[in-house]
């Protein structure tokens, strides 16, 4: 299921498994539309008669990205053969192109012909439905188009381009496709189809023993066939080695561009800290959405995916992003949520990548009731983020430009939608957008909303407005303490649930109850925070060989085991960090912070080997469940660092 490698440049968007073939790809927006849909487009490569696909048995692979990069270099070879590869894949950082580079060495004694395939399996616009693929002999390419969307395929090998091509129907009757026709090394040079097409060129070198050489492979999209051609152009007169090299250098330069103290941070997790930086960017879309993920395969477990901007994602993602110093990345993201905001003040629960409402499953109407199928921390958490960015950046000419549209409206919002006899914000769908009632991870960020919209009506002279939302934020906060917290077992309900009329506590041990300190209710060492954390970490912590954090007790989202006192549910990367943050409010020495830091290995080690991190592990083997890459699980992991590192400064400077 997990991607092994994304590559991006804000409004392209490419997903490779762990043997480099493509499985998804979207234009124009990050997450939408994608003219892959997860299946493989095929490499395969003959040598003396013998053929091989690169997902085929038999090969040794070293996978990665170069480091502090969004160019993958991988590693396979193959003893049978007598060939190992070298490949490099990038997305340029401003042009729609795809570049790919592959070393070829051959470990053979004696001269050798070797012919390299790939396949172009496109369903532009999502569905197969009315492609064309055609061979273009005006610049010697194919081609694939539907509409206003082209895909043009190109490469060089030896000083030259594409030697065979052809062009099939695909998944249609008994056809496979014109990969099959590329298993004996020959391609039949049909040079025009039109359906459900796929297409497959070829190239050849002469290698002689022991030595190497180059195939270059690329695509170029456009709007148009002449968008196409004049990006294939690009690449021709630019050399597709030397655009890879500065896509390489532009990504290190990104990654690295704020000097920092790494304190006692192992490699390996500064490594995985900047790698988080980079996959962030690659699900960001350039006018704003930010992707929660965009691993089709989990397609085949629900018939929705991914590829949508949950605003709390994204409010959260953008926070670890404005806490690490690239507050430009997210900008975009409160201009997309300024637009998206309701007339009535409030974002819906999610939206596709072009600022469209996305599916729900949230009921307008609930037992002949109305009510507003919202979650409402995803409202208010984009408020307490931009507050969060004005406070790292200064950008006050941003938020000013969000006052009336973004700032004001979502909290008059937040304002009236309350209980007068709770404090409480009236009742909406948890952040696990599973059940309805007052929660208190929704209630923390509404108290953490309506401070930043205070400190904002201040921050530009409103002093009236900032006394009326600070006097709401505090009832909030007394609403929490009084209904919320439960003192027989010493520690925060998950919620409040309506039960024949009455509220009623639901003390499910719940990891996202951490908002309580997250969001500013209370500070993360006050007695009853300590409390519920350390009861929380005994009631959530997997108790296998995999270690990590729940999300709840009795978790039953991809459950592995009904074991529930050992495995409560999966280990979550966002809630084991959760609890790291929390352990580094609380540090008071150095020594403190060895809990988090080794926390932050964990994590690593958890990560794919390409440095993607899931959704949620397999609480016996530790392997991803769910997507890979989660945006959030990244973020997290990028915030959980930058407050490592504050804390390792603050306690630096006070001589600890």
């Amino acid at each position: 299921m997990p991607r092994h490698y994304a590559i991006g440049n804000g409004t392209m968007l490419i997903n490779l498994d762990r043997f480099t073939r493509i499985r998804d790809l979207y234009y124009p927006y990050v997450g939408q539309l994608n003219h892959v849909g997860g299946y493989p487009c095929r490499i395969g490569i003959w040598v003396d008669g013998a053929f091989v696909w690169l997902s085929d048995e038999g090969w040794r692979w070293s996978p990665g990205y170069v480091p502090d990069s969004l160019v993958t270099r991988v590693i396979a070879e193959h003893d049978g053969l007598g060939i190992a590869l070298e490949i490099n894949d990038g997305v340029h950082q401003r042009d729609n192109i795809y570049l790919k580079r592959i070393r070829v060495a051959n470990k053979a004694e004696g001269e050798r012909e070797i012919r390299l395939f790939f396949t172009q399996d496109f369903a532009i616009n999502e569905t197969e439905v009315g492609d064309t693929a055609a061979y273009y002999p005006h610049n010697r390419t194919v081609f694939h188009y539907k509409k206003n969307r082209y895909f043009m395929a190109n490469g060089q090998s030896g000083g030259e381009g594409i030697s065979q091509y052809s062009m099939g129907v695909k998944r249609f009757h008994l056809a496979e496709g014109t990969w099959r026709d590329a298993e004996d090394g020959q391609l039949g040079g049909n040079s025009i189809a039109q359906g459900s097409v796929d297409s497959t060129i070829g190239f050849r070198m002469l290698l002689g023993a022991g030595a190497s050489d180059y195939c270059y492979y690329w695509l170029s999209i456009g709007d148009s066939l002449e968008e196409a051609k004049r990006l294939d152009r690009y690449v021709q007169d630019n050399d597709p080695g030397k655009l890879l090299d500065r896509i390489q250098v532009y990504w290190q330069r990104w990654s690295n561009k704020l000097d920092r103290d790494y304190a006692d941070l192992p490699v390996p997790v500064v490594s995985m800290f900047k790698q988080s930086l980079l996959l962030v960017r690659t699900q960001t879309d350039a006018r704003g959405a930010i992707i929660a993920a965009n691993d089709t395969d989990i397609m085949n477990y629900n018939r929705d995916h991914y590829s949508y901007m949950w605003p709390r994602d994204g409010a959260l993602i953008a926070y670890a992003m404005s806490m690490a110093g690239y507050h430009e990345t997210v900008v975009p993201f409160y201009l997309f949520c300024a637009d998206a905001l309701t007339s009535d003040g409030y974002l819906h629960h999610k939206y596709n990548p072009d600022g469209t409402v996305g599916s729900s499953w949230h009921p307008f109407v609930v037992g002949g009731q109305a009510q507003l199928p919202i979650q409402e921390d995803e409202t208010a958490l984009v408020l307490f983020s931009l507050w969060q960015l004005y406070r790292q950046s200064g950008n006050i000419e941003l938020c000013q430009s969000l006052y009336g549209s973004l700032i004001r409206k979502a909290a008059k919002f937040m304002r009236t939608y309350m209980d007068p006899e709770l404090n409480l914000p009236k009742p909406s769908y948890d952040l696990w957008e599973e059940r309805y009632g007052i929660y208190t991870f929704t209630a923390s960020a509404v108290y953490g909303g309506l401070t930043a919209a205070a400190n904002f009506c201040g921050l530009f002279g409103d002093k009236e407005r900032s006394e009326r939302y600070a006097k709401v934020a505090e009832s909030v906060k007394c609403g929490i303490l009084e209904h919320l917290w439960d003192e027989d077992s010493g520690r925060f309900a998950r919620g409040l649930f309506r039960q024949d009329g009455a509220w009623v506590k639901d003390m499910t041990p719940e990891s996202s109850v951490y908002g309580i300190f997250e969001f500013g209710v209370l500070p993360a060492d006050e007695a009853r925070v300590v409390s519920t954390m350390r009861c929380l970490r005994e009631q959530l912590t997997v108790r296998t060989g995999v270690g990590g954090i729940a999300r709840y007790k009795n978790d039953y989202y991809f459950q592995r085991s009904q074991d529930i006192e050992r495995i409560p549910g999966n280990p979550w990367i966002i809630c084991t960090l959760w609890m790291a943050e929390w352990e580094i409010e609380c540090a008071k020495s150095p020594d403190d912070l060895a809990g988090p830091r080794q926390t932050l290995e964990w994590v690593t080690r958890r990560a794919l080997e390409t440095g993607v991190l899931p959704e949620q592990l397999d609480p016996f083997d530790g392997g991803p469940l769910s997507v890979a890459p989660l945006t959030w699980s990244h973020a997290t992991y990028v915030l959980t660092v930058v407050k490592y590192l504050n804390k390792a400064r603050e306690l630096a400077g006070r001589g600890i």
